[in-house]
């Protein structure tokens, strides 16, 4: 059990939400009704945390009558509630059945902008996955600035959008491979991802681990691989019971890359798989298209060959690099908006490479020649096609307030 912050205590987070049993708590750890008791998400300057049974820390806080009485009163209620108890359940659809896109919503920049954003696209919108949380070891979940706002969340489940939180992870392949194959470590972190879920009206959890994958040792990326599927099979089974959804993304994989992650394994216990339709070319390469026909061609028929096609969506990018010409790595990230901007700015010539279906742009500035690779609206009508050759309807977007906004349009297939 875990037990909200400020503004939102419960006792029996999830059962008693199900039953309308949630009153709010002041913000603050001296209030301690019997069969209450405030903790902060996370670790605070007021030395509050996320308190979990057995956790010694509250024996620090609280008298022993009164702990004795919250416990009794904890276990009657739990009692009470066992016919919500959801531990045989599936995982719930998205509420909002009829839309078919998904998109993330970043916690920097103009976050106000990014969430009216969504808002005003509620209608293509299913799920949106605030980029709240990093894994940062076993048990330790942190939240960005801003993770958890309630406004937010309050705000999109009223436009009917389901709220399920991006989590990354900071770890090296060596160290996960260790955490995952490790079976007590890898149960004591999906511990601490449900801690995230509960600790919000969250709809579910989305775990972006990327970090994780990059390695050249085959052996250990093949620990990556198996274990990571573990998690994954491990963490989903704990949120259907929770009738939560479970989410992953994975890169955009062809046949004999992408060995970190196996399509067949996470599209068998996840609910969806977001597949990241881009950097084909990266900051940390050459020069060149973000997306190509020909490459998401590959890795939608390896997609399909081993996901169901139901769960899967393509994820499109709203953004682009800027590369100093013949100089490999280190490209400067742009998002559709600053990269239209700077174009307009330098004067410089709109170019569309037809093979890839990709704008693009060159400029001079300090005697540099730079090369400007990115993505709008009509590179996303180029693609669009290809989904729907291979029977996918789901989509996502990187990132919201980044992208043309021509682009829900080119998503919707007009």
């Amino acid at each position: 059990m875990v037990i909200p912050g400020g503004g939102q205590g419960a006792v029996l987070w999830l059962p008693c939400r199900a039953a309308g049993r949630v009153r709010d708590l002041p913000a603050t750890p001296s209030a301690t009704p019997p069969a209450m008791w405030y903790v902060s998400p996370f670790g605070a300057s007021d030395g509050a945390s996320v308190v979990v049974p057995g956790d010694a820390r509250i024996m620090e806080q609280a008298s022993g009558s009164r702990l004795r009485t919250g416990l009794a009163l904890l276990l009657a209620l739990a009692a009470l509630l066992a016919p919500w108890s959801p531990a045989a359940a599936t995982a719930r659809e998205p509420r909002a059945g009829g839309r078919t896109g998904s998109a993330w919503l970043p916690y920097w920049g103009d976050t106000d902008a990014a969430y009216r954003d969504a808002l005003r696209h509620a209608s293509q919108l299913h799920t949106v996955s605030p980029f709240w949380y990093q894994a940062t070891s076993d048990t330790t979940v942190a939240g960005h600035e801003g993770a958890g706002r309630r406004s937010v969340i309050d705000g999109l489940h009223d436009a009917g959008i389901d709220v399920v939180p991006t989590v990354t992870e900071t770890l090296g392949a060596e160290e996960m491979a260790g955490l995952m194959h490790d079976p007590q470590r890898r149960a004591d972190h999906v511990e601490a991802l449900l801690r995230i879920v509960e600790s919000r009206a969250y709809d579910g959890l989305y775990l972006d681990y990327e970090s994780m994958a990059v390695t050249r040792d085959k052996e250990v990326r093949a620990r990556v691989r198996t274990g990571y599927s573990a998690l994954v099979e491990q963490l989903c089974a704990r949120l259907h019971a929770r009738e939560a959804q479970c989410v992953v993304t994975v890169p955009a994989r062809v046949r004999g890359s992408g060995e970190a992650f196996d399509y067949e394994e996470l599209g068998r216990y996840a609910d969806r798989v977001r597949i990241m339709g881009y950097d084909l070319h990266w900051s940390g390469g050459e020069a060149g298209p973000l997306s190509a026909r020909d490459w998401y061609g590959e890795f939608l028929r390896y997609a399909t060959d081993t996901i169901p096609r139901n769960k899967i969506e393509v994820a499109f990018p709203g953004y682009g690099w800027d590369w100093v010409t013949g100089v490999t790595g280190h490209a400067a990230h742009r998002t559709w908006k600053e990269a239209e901007a700077l174009r307009e700015r330098e004067d410089a010539e709109y170019l569309f490479d037809e093979r890839s279906g990709t704008p693009h742009f060159t400029y001079r500035k300090d005697g540099e020649d730079h090369e400007v690779w990115y993505q709008d609206a009509r590179g996303v009508r180029e693609l669009m096609p290809l989904l729907g050759k291979y029977g996918v309807r789901g989509t996502g977007l990187w990132a919201l307030g980044f992208e043309d906004p021509e682009t829900w349009a080119a998503l919707r297939g007009e």
